[in-house]
């Protein structure tokens, strides 16, 4: 079995098409028992304002995505066609490392935000059952990990951090704020941040300008400003001294013809335009336009990645890879478990049968003899495979093992389904992370590439962009 997520987020879809992905799936425990009665032996579904992911524990990737997708578009009512051009897949290491780092706040649209953590646990109690074995330790060990972050570096504070550095560079293009009037293009969290940050700082008149008028006047009432429809930007931008856009689409939302026209209202006045949307709002090319300063990601990023913030950032991105490598270890390591169950579990069966014929051949002995007798028995039994069972276990965790539970059933003729047999995974239990102890096993930090098909022909059949060179396919 492995862990599969399919997903579409603010990264991938239009704030539109993401809008009737979440009403469609608002009903998460249906959609978790829809999967786990077909193909999908374990599900739970995250869904936020910024996100719906189908995690899944399957037997193999193609039949495992073929039926999350179809799921998707069935329940949204957007056509597979159209939404499949906006999934996401992660598989395996790359799934565990994805929920590790969402968890953490990094995939986030404010970096670093602990909200997610709530809505993980709500997610996981929401799937009604669905997370068997795998899914119960991998979210529970996700809940650990984010709050480890929190508790060991400063990742709270990175979104904010973001927001200061760039404000610098508009003071820097523009002067001081206190005064100035400013556009916030985008009523989320994201705008909601900046917005906050430039009323403590004394800026004049706010203007928030939203594709949803209603969330721009919620947002802009929130800061005593206005509220307003992106059909107004052009006649705020011609006022404004600085822009904050950070709206979650996937197209341009300031171009530059749109900046240009505004430049020439202006009478000189320079105009700061801070991009912290990815994708970009901005039209890169307004760089050219006289007057015009453009902050963006990828500035920030450069004067971040030399300061506390991108220090944190990192810092996490270290106990990301750290718990994966704990968790892929786990996961190793458990499914030699039911081999060695069976292994035990036919052990007794020959103890059993041996005290049996004992007990035929010396019909004279008394119960303390033969209570004694199976004792030392069982004893001797128990000694010898102690140091084999815990040794399997142990080499199980490496990386890249090799086959010990095909080799104890080949060793012991063991029953090929006897481990399918023992493996039973346990009810949902409660959603204390702290209770999951770290597991155990070290391999080298998975490298923060999202694995989304084997290979160029799989993109094409599932019409998903992204493709990991040399990754070995799945076939069904």
């Amino acid at each position: 079995m492995s862990v599969l997520v399919v997903g579409v987020s603010h990264r991938s879809a239009p704030v539109a098409l993401l809008e009737r992905v979440t009403v469609g799936l608002h009903d998460t425990g249906s959609v978790v028992a829809q999967l786990t009665r077909g193909s999908v032996d374990e599900a739970v579904v995250l869904s936020t304002c910024n996100r719906v992911e189908v995690y899944a524990d399957v037997d193999g990737f193609h039949a495992g995505f073929e039926a999350v997708s179809d799921l998707l578009a069935r329940e949204s009512g957007v056509p597979l066609e159209e939404l499949q051009g906006h999934l996401y897949v992660h598989w395996e290491a790359q799934a565990v490392q994805h929920l590790f780092e969402v968890a953490c706040g990094l995939d986030s649209m404010v970096v670093g935000e602990s909200q997610i953590l709530g809505q993980l646990r709500r997610a996981y109690a929401a799937s009604a059952g669905g997370a068997g074995r795998t899914l119960h330790e991998l979210f529970q060990s996700s809940l650990r990990v984010g709050k480890r972050a929190h508790a060991e570096t400063g990742i709270d504070a990175a979104g904010q951090s973001l927001v200061t550095v760039a404000l610098e560079h508009a003071v820097a293009a523009v002067g001081p704020l206190e005064g100035r009037d400013v556009l916030v293009v985008g009523a989320g969290s994201m705008g909601a941040l900046a917005g906050a940050t430039l009323r403590r700082l004394g800026v004049g008149g706010i203007t928030v300008a939203n594709r949803s008028v209603d969330n721009a006047r919620r947002l802009a009432t929130s800061l005593e400003g206005t509220g307003t429809g992106l059909d107004a930007l052009g006649a705020a931008l011609a006022t404004a001294d600085v822009v904050v856009s950070s709206t979650g689409a996937t197209g341009t939302v300031v171009a530059r013809e749109l900046v240009a026209e505004a430049v020439a209202q202006r009478g000189g006045r320079p105009l700061a335009l801070i991009d912290l949307a990815l994708p970009h709002d901005v039209d890169p090319g307004v760089r050219d336009l006289p007057g015009v300063t453009l902050v963006d990601l990828e500035l920030l990023q450069t004067v971040l990645a030399t300061s506390a913030a991108g220090a944190d950032v990192e810092a996490v991105r270290g106990i990301v890879a750290e718990e994966v490598a704990g968790f892929l270890g786990w996961q190793r390591s458990s499914r030699v478990g039911p081999t060695v169950a069976a292994l035990r579990s036919r052990a007794d069966e020959v103890v059993a049968a041996e005290i049996a014929r004992l007990e035929a051949r010396l019909p004279d002995a008394d119960a303390r003899t033969r209570a004694e007798v199976q004792q030392a028995v069982r004893r001797v039994v128990s000694t010898l495979l102690h140091t084999p069972t815990v040794r399997v276990k142990e080499l199980a965790s490496a990386p890249e093992p090799a086959s010990y539970d095909a080799a104890l059933r080949e060793l012991f003729g063991l029953d090929r389904s006897a481990p399918a047999a023992v493996a039973v995974a346990p009810a949902l239990l409660g959603l204390d992370a702290e209770a999951v102890p770290a597991a155990a096993g070290a391999v080298p930090a998975v490298p923060a590439v999202p694995v989304v098909v084997p290979d160029a022909a799989d993109a094409d059949a599932y019409g998903v962009a992204e493709v990991v060179p040399g990754a070995a396919p799945v076939r069904p």
